[in-house]
């Protein structure tokens, strides 16, 4: 085997390990919350993954940082949710989940995630 096919099946392979870790090893971890939580976005949601309580009220307040047009709107579809987020303002969303479970939420265009877990 000559030593450019070497070369190429090496990077290849290398390429490969590093799209794996790059996409599929980030588990953010969950933040705990009990009456409200601040939702900062700016290129992405930060927290990402919350956990609220079942049959409890609590308030999800989205702070828009980013002016990309992709973050303009937060959807909760699983609770038929659609809000704009107008820049560097808080929108409050109130939830009451009755079922456990997980649940996402996005941005307008469903490039950008976060997790609600209902416990």
């Amino acid at each position: 085997m000559d030593a450019d096919k070497i070369i190429v099946i090496v990077v290849s392979f290398l390429g490969i390990i590093f799209t794996y870790w790059f996409f599929l090893t980030k588990k953010g971890q969950a933040v705990s919350v009990s009456d409200s939580v601040d939702i900062v976005v700016d290129g992405g949601y930060s927290p990402e993954i919350i956990s609220i309580s079942k049959g409890k009220t609590t308030k999800l307040n989205f702070t828009r940082r980013d002016p990309t047009s992709c973050l303009e709107e937060v959807v909760l579809g699983d609770f038929k949710i659609r809000r704009h987020l107008p820049l560097n303002q808080k929108v409050t969303i109130e939830l009451k989940p009755e079922k456990s479970g997980e649940f996402t939420y996005t941005c307008g265009m469903n490039m950008y995630h976060g997790k609600i877990i209902v416990k």
